[in-house]
């Protein structure tokens, strides 16, 4: 089996997509696998460094503020299109799976032009545009959220199989991954990110929550910060006299993120798509707050399919912004009351998707 992967621009993308090459080659030995993207993306970086071939085509996504920049999206968009036309008949894949981004348009309609099986995997609960588009030329939609599907006009397409997450996660143990961190068996572990990049009211809340905990014996506090802001944060916190260390452990970015949510009892974050998957997979408590700055507010109704069922509590940034202590008393409500704590894990473990990259694979010899 030949299969061209194709999805980029941000790790909600890209992971997806590397989860389902890594269970194609771990079913069938003798699959071949390429990674299309572009050289802006993360995947540049995140495809080779997994072991798997990847090439570029030149392709933007619209401009949403200045619509006379789309003249130049439009150009690329048909220079990338031959581009891919190229790619795919030197490699002539039996199948091609977008998984997301601006990149997939080009890429999924040339291979649907030429008779190429085509599918796209869709990882929110509010699709994307591209995927929107796509939908008509191709097999099927794996959806990440069922609710996903009221959005798309082929329901016949549509088959519900959560989204793919990395086999760590599954098999990284709460234990194991404490002794690996160097965490106390009953310590409570909070962990708080905002993606790569970071998120700032994310980050000024936990200001406060890191002021709470600071020297408390029997916490532990991670706290991934983002390249963009790690700098500023840690001159914050040198203002009010916390340092990284001892309880504290003050990140740019966390890496190997199924040890930290195998070793959390509570995680803080956004709530992409992946993100959500990773936090249910891993049975995890956590506060929600979803970014207000991406097309269809769609972070808000990932974060909904956790806490409409009590796995997850939802806090809007919005709310945050006019009270930033309102962090600090949902985490300390999970962290005093441990059976609310993990009977939300549970209910979160039980939403999570088991099977989807099986499902996906075997989806695709159908």
């Amino acid at each position: 089996m030949k299969v061209i992967m194709t999805g980029g621009g941000t790790g909600g993308h890209i992971y997806p997509a590397i989860a389902i090459a890594d269970k194609i080659v771990e079913r069938s030995y003798s699959a071949e696998i390429l990674f299309v993207g572009t050289k802006r993306g993360m995947e540049k970086d995140l495809v080779p460094s997994r072991g798997y071939e990847i090439r570029f085509i030149d392709v933007q996504g619209l401009d949403r503020h200045n619509m006379f920049r789309n003249i130049k999206t439009a150009y690329k968009y048909l220079r990338s299109r031959k581009q891919a036309e190229e790619i795919i008949e030197s490699f002539d894949p039996d199948a091609v799976i977008g998984t997301g981004g601006y990149v997939c348009g080009p890429v999924v309609s040339a291979a649907a032009s030429i008779g190429v099986k085509c599918y796209i995997q869709e990882q929110n609960a509010f699709p994307g545009l591209t995927n929107k588009m796509l939908e008509r030329k191709v097999e099927n939609v794996f959806l990440g959220f069922e609710d996903a599907g009221k959005y798309f006009k082929y329901p016949e397409k549509h088959i519900v199989t959560g989204n793919p997450v990395r086999s760590d996660f599954f098999t990284t143990e709460r234990k194991e991954a404490r002794e690996a961190l160097g965490i106390g068996e009953d310590d409570f572990v909070l962990l708080a990110f905002g993606g790569s990049l970071g998120a700032s009211r994310i980050n000024r809340a936990m200001i406060d929550v890191i002021r709470q905990y600071s020297g408390q014996s029997g916490i532990q506090v991670f706290f991934g910060t983002g390249k963009n802001y790690y700098d500023p944060v840690v001159a914050d916190l040198h203002s009010i006299g916390v340092e990284s260390g001892g309880n504290i452990h003050v990140k740019q970015y966390i890496d190997h993120m199924e040890q930290y949510l195998a070793a959390c009892d509570l995680a803080v974050t956004r709530s992409g798509a992946l993100t959500v998957s990773e936090i249910a997979v891993s049975g995890r408590a956590s506060v929600l707050i979803p970014s207000p700055n991406v097309t269809g507010d769609h972070q808000t109704y990932n974060a909904r399919a956790l806490s409409d069922k009590g796995a997850a509590i939802l806090l809007p940034e919005k709310k945050l912004a006019e009270d930033s202590s309102l962090l600090l008393q949902e985490i300390e409500t999970l962290r005093k009351d441990k059976a609310y704590r993990e009977g939300m894990a549970s209910k979160a473990r039980s939403l999570a998707p088991n099977d989807a990259a099986d499902i996906i694979y075997y989806s695709l010899l159908t």
